[in-house]
């Protein structure tokens, strides 16, 4: 009786282990999703069979979330491979949920059911993410786009922690200018605002030349002439801002000067204001700065 007691429990303990190695589920779901308009995030397991004693058939995933059960469907992607499309409520960023796989061991007279559970996972759903830069290397003054969603007017770009000049186009894309820093190297791009740091990537400053013409300006106050600034290829889409500043600025007057997209010149008017002498200067071109004397008299 002793021998027949322990054979019985022997192979009800072999029986469970076996019940437990049966299955093996892996969650192929991110932990992130990005917001989507339709509010749908599709939850994904895989299903591995290491008994062959599992009844055909019997094999049923569930996912539980917020206490309702759904039955799982059957992925075209693979075998093993189940889906269900989750319909987040309005105003949730989140969601925490974890599987149940039933299934049927089959004995010689016999089945029994068993199942499995997961972990409890979360998933977030970020309202504020970057998809790419338009470019990742460009010359000073080239205007990229930056594609995302849940830009706001508040967001700045940042070139290794330095702010640059940012434009708002909308709350799926920002716009940013390649600051007049040492071409030939790399920068860590990030954005920020109100909503934190997220880090972009990393963008290269190409090397560029530029000339102007006349190489100084000789005014009076309120005398006008044209100032020609040319490039050595052509501006790229959005255009290129010549980023001019001067140490005199009530003695000059100027419009800000950008080249037209696939232009290599433009041509501005500057006004002599108060009579005063300095420069104009332009930074990241040839050897590092560009200037042009001015001199304003009565």
């Amino acid at each position: 009786m002793r021998k027949l007691f322990f054979w019985f429990t022997s192979l009800l303990a072999l029986s469970l282990l076996t019940g437990c190695e049966a299955i093996k589920i892996t969650n192929l779901t991110p932990t992130s999703y990005p917001e989507n308009p339709s509010r749908i995030y599709t939850i994904t397991l895989r299903v591995d069979l290491d008994d062959k004693d599992i009844v055909h058939g019997s094999v049923e995933p569930r996912l539980i979330i917020d206490g309702q059960n759904y039955l799982m469907a059957k992925s075209a992607t693979g075998p093993g491979l189940y889906e269900y499309d989750y319909h987040l409520p309005n105003g949730r960023t989140a969601l925490a949920y974890y599987f149940i796989v039933k299934y049927e061991i089959g004995f010689i007279e016999r089945t029994e059911p068993r199942e499995v559970y997961s972990e409890l996972t979360r998933v977030n759903i970020a309202s504020r993410y970057v998809l790419s830069l338009e470019t990742n290397r460009g010359p000073v003054g080239a205007r990229i786009s930056l594609l995302g969603r849940g830009f706001t007017p508040q967001d700045a770009i940042y070139f290794d922690s330095q702010p640059i000049r940012t434009q708002y186009d909308s709350s799926a894309s920002l716009s940013f200018y390649v600051p007049p820093l040492s071409s030939g190297r790399n920068y860590t791009v990030t954005l920020g605002g109100s909503n934190g740091q997220t880090s972009v990537g990393t963008f290269r400053i190409d090397s560029s030349s530029l000339s102007v013409s006349p190489q100084s300006l000789i005014l009076r106050t309120g005398q006008s002439q044209n100032l020609t600034f040319s490039i050595a290829n052509p501006a790229p889409a959005g255009g290129l801002l010549l980023d001019v500043t001067t140490d005199v600025p009530e003695s000059v007057i100027m419009p800000e000067v950008v080249v037209p997209a696939g232009q290599t010149t433009v041509t501005v008017t500057v006004q002599g204001g108060h009579p005063g002498s300095g420069n104009l200067y332009l930074q990241g071109f040839g050897t590092g700065e560009v200037t042009v004397p001015v001199s304003v008299s009565n």
